[in-house]
């Protein structure tokens, strides 16, 4: 099959337009956005972010920590083109942010038998280091969507630690 069934995408569709829908609106008194913070947080596919890898020099960069996508490109030395961490970027590098590891098996986004301490470090690591440094564009279609294409019931943004509303829309 090429993709989830109409069905699916609508369902899919209908839970982001009611995630969107929850958000406060701009109204009389309130002032929009603020041009200067970057782009709106989106959604990005695996091929999306896969753009964002640092090879392109125009190109912002983007990577991935437990489904959250960071633009990175203020790093450039540490993750544009043949630099050290070029290796985590245009993709879910949460394993690997976790383990310390650059090793490509551990470049996704599963984290399946990793240990206490690695847990506890990919903790830290996500809090002290990408959300405080770097700006929040998106989150990956994973984080929202299940393989089949169909809603993540569970993800609720507002449960989300790193998440809140006034700042990133």
């Amino acid at each position: 099959m090429a993709g989830p069934a109409p069905g699916r995408r609508l369902v899919a569709l209908a839970l982001i337009v009611a995630l969107a829908a929850g958000l406060p609106a701009a109204g009389a008194g309130q002032a929009p956005r603020p041009a200067g913070r970057g782009p709106p947080v989106r959604l990005f596919t695996e091929e999306e972010l896969a753009r964002y890898g640092g090879e392109e020099e125009d190109q912002p960069i983007y990577m991935a920590v437990k489904g959250v996508v960071f633009d990175v490109t203020s790093g450039k030395e540490f993750y544009g083109r043949g630099a050290p961490y070029n290796a985590l970027t245009g993709k879910d590098s949460t394993r690997g942010v976790a383990k310390m590891s650059l090793d490509p098996a551990d470049l996704t986004h599963d984290t399946t038998g990793l240990t206490a301490e690695e847990l506890e470090s990919l903790d830290d690591v996500f809090t002290r280091v990408y959300k405080a440094k770097y700006p929040i564009v998106g989150y990956t279609a994973r984080r929202i969507l299940n393989e089949d294409g169909s809603p993540n019931l569970d993800f609720k943004p507002e449960d989300q630690p790193h998440f809140d509303i006034k700042d990133e829309f």
